[in-house]
């Protein structure tokens, strides 16, 4: 499972001109599932989106967490973290998980960041044409790969 954290001051997604999912402070969040995935990275990956600590505190250090800062999360499901890129020029998505694996995770992830947040998480549509925009503050990005969770 592939996430990309982006800090920002505000987010929406929008399909077919009405929004899906909309916030300020906090994360726009990027999530990309493999058939490999399992209940366990979600569970990892959740826990470190929830407490990641880059939001500013007094001194405007990166100490705080969303739940520090009251912040949001607009999820949007993105296959494409997992483009291939090394042979030829169009990326191939072969280790994207198929809907019938990638929904229910999908939707788990969303379950799981509202338990651990104690709040609604807003969201984009699986599978649709999203425009999301965003106001990156910092800006501050961040990629995580449940991949590594053994590394360290």
């Amino acid at each position: 499972m592939r996430a990309v954290l982006q800090r920002v001051t505000q987010a929406s997604c929008k399909v077919d001109g009405q929004i899906t999912g909309e916030i300020e402070n906090g994360f726009l969040v990027l999530l990309g599932v493999e058939d490999a995935d399992t209940r366990e990275d979600l569970e990892w990956l959740a826990q470190k989106i929830a407490n990641m600590r880059v939001f500013g505190d007094e001194n405007d250090l990166m100490n705080k967490s969303l739940a520090d800062i009251n912040g949001n999360i607009l999820l949007i499901s993105q296959f494409t973290l997992f483009a291939a890129t090394k042979k030829g020029n169009r990326p191939g998505f072969t280790r994207a998980a198929r809907p019938d694996k990638a929904i229910p995770m999908y939707e788990q992830m969303i379950k799981q960041l509202s338990t651990l947040l104690n709040k609604e998480i807003q969201c984009g549509i699986f599978g649709a044409d999203m425009k999301i925009s965003l106001l990156n503050d910092g800006p501050v990005t961040i990629l995580m790969d449940t991949k590594d969770k053994d590394n360290h």
